[in-house]
């Protein structure tokens, strides 16, 4: 069976695959070099992981945000955050294995990827904690766990918001587009949270490598539907506003209110191209950095293809008006069974991606206590219930995550917002630092010359894009917060 390592995260699910040991004379037919579990992933399956983890609920938010950028500064913005990505991927793809890119020891986790190359020497590596490798791999563990829980709260919110679009379809198809239709978000968040709570108890839920299928087909098949809709709505003759700068100043938005939107934008784009944390679990021939790259070339092309088609077609569809979120933002009525088969299909990717996300952080969170307390039955012995086992630290504390989760996601239900403020703050560290860090200390460049100057120079320009449309973000949180009531009906 195809295993993965951390295909919507940074972090690896390998770490919780253990080391087998059989005294049958044919087991090494099944075992890797380093004795774990024999891997099997392939060009495809690679690609498959990094679509699921890139075509997710970002897609949703693209038209919007090309009307704030418009027809010059929106595709830039797209392509750019493309290259940057490929190439970042690339030096990943070289890091999993140290120092050697073919022959070196194998990084489980994208914090190993960093100790072993900006950390301390190599006889520290065999140690597990964390703490070894200094303010980087700190610095890194915190963006990629920052980056799982701030996902999983906007996962809870898009989840709703799209079981509420299913019902709000059905209800303007039935009663006219003018009836207001209110439906309350947060019986739906509570929905969601009571299927995650259950699925969250299934053990070695990274073996089932059957999720990034199902959610791919999810990704394409709702995205698929965004774009024919926009399409239909074009060729009927929509005259929707378009500019080359976005939406107008004086006309759609103040000036300040523009500055804001824009950063915005650019951060809700970072955040739909937070891949580069994609790291597969590959068979080891041929070598797996040569077949990640050729991944990631696919994964990057198909996703930069379906963003171009739902940014430019959904903004040339609904102009300087597009919703934040094109689906659920009612820019299109009919055929409402259409659009709810999208947005169950974005109900059905979301499911499965917040497990594919969090259970590398609940692996994490579980080792941390084994390890502190070792002699604990609370924390370390299994029940078993036939062919089922669970213990009750996992189903205590995975069910806490998912509650505290959800509240949070009650109290600050803003979709475009959350989304901005989630790539603005993992995109710089996650898909931009490191990598150049990595590939600067891996070549062993030159201090001040021009490629490493050039090198500097676009990690930089990243991060004060990504401090820009953090306050962008924050700006447009502040403002939501002020009109909202948490936990009111509406």
């Amino acid at each position: 069976m195809d295993q993965w390592k951390g295909n919507s995260s940074s972090i690896s699910l390998e770490e919780d695959i253990p080391t087998v040991v059989n005294n049958n004379l044919d087991s090494h037919k099944n075992m890797d070099d380093d004795g774990r579990i024999k891997r099997t992933g392939t060009v495809t399956s690679a690609s498959a992981h990094i679509i699921t983890a890139v075509i997710g609920s970002g897609v949703l938010s693209l038209a919007w945000a090309i009307a704030q950028l418009g027809w010059t500064a929106g595709p830039a913005v797209l392509m750019a955050f493309s290259l940057i990505t490929y190439f970042t991927s690339t030096v990943l793809a070289d890091s999993y294995r140290s120092p050697d890119p073919i022959t070196g020891k194998r990084n489980y986790t994208y914090m190993d990827v960093v100790r072993s190359n900006l950390g301390k020497p190599a006889s520290l590596l065999m140690r597990a904690s964390y703490k070894n490798g200094g303010w980087k791999v700190r610095l890194c563990g915190l963006a990629q766990y920052g980056n799982i829980v701030g996902t999983t709260i906007g996962y809870t919110i898009t989840a709703s918001i799209s079981m509420v679009a299913v019902i709000r379809s059905n209800c303007f198809h039935n009663n006219g587009h003018l009836v207001r239709c209110h439906v309350s978000n947060y019986p739906f968040m509570v929905i969601f949270a009571c299927i995650e709570i259950v699925l969250c108890q299934i053990p070695n839920f990274h073996k089932l490598s059957w999720l990034s299928v199902v959610a791919s087909v999810m990704s394409f098949a709702y995205s698929s539907i965004g774009i024919g809709l926009s399409i239909a709505r074009i060729v009927g003759g929509a005259h929707a506003r378009t500019t080359l700068t976005g939406v107008t100043i004086g006309v759609d938005v103040t000036a300040i209110d523009k500055v804001w939107r824009t950063f915005q934008a650019i951060g809700n784009i970072a955040f739909a191209y937070s891949y580069s944390m994609v790291l597969d679990t590959l068979k080891s021939s041929p070598p797996e950095n040569k077949v990640m790259k050729k991944a990631s070339l696919v994964g990057v092309t198909t996703t930069t293809l379906f963003y171009m088609m739902c940014g430019c077609i959904g903004y040339a569809a609904f102009g300087n008006d597009a919703p934040g979120n094109f689906l659920t933002g009612f820019g299109f009525y009919e055929p409402f069974w259409l659009i709810d088969i999208a947005n169950v299909c974005t109900v059905v990717h979301i499911i499965g991606a917040y497990q594919v996300f969090v259970q590398p952080f609940f692996g994490f969170v579980e080792k941390l206590f084994s390890d502190r307390w070792p002699e604990s039955n609370f924390i370390n012995r299994e029940i078993y219930l036939g062919s089922y086992n669970f213990n009750m630290f996992r189903l205590t504390w995975r069910t806490v995550y998912v509650i505290i989760i959800t509240l949070v996601a009650m109290i600050f239900p803003f979709f475009n917002d959350i989304l901005g403020l989630l790539g603005a703050l993992t995109f710089w560290p996650l898909t931009v630092f490191f990598p150049v860090e990595i590939y600067l200390a891996r070549t062993k460049m030159k201090k001040y010359s021009l490629p490493w100057t050039w090198m500097k120079i676009l990690s930089l320009a990243c991060l004060v894009v990504s401090l820009l449309s953090a306050l962008g973000s924050v700006q447009g949180l502040v403002m939501g917060i002020k009109t909202y009531k948490p936990f009111s009906s509406r």
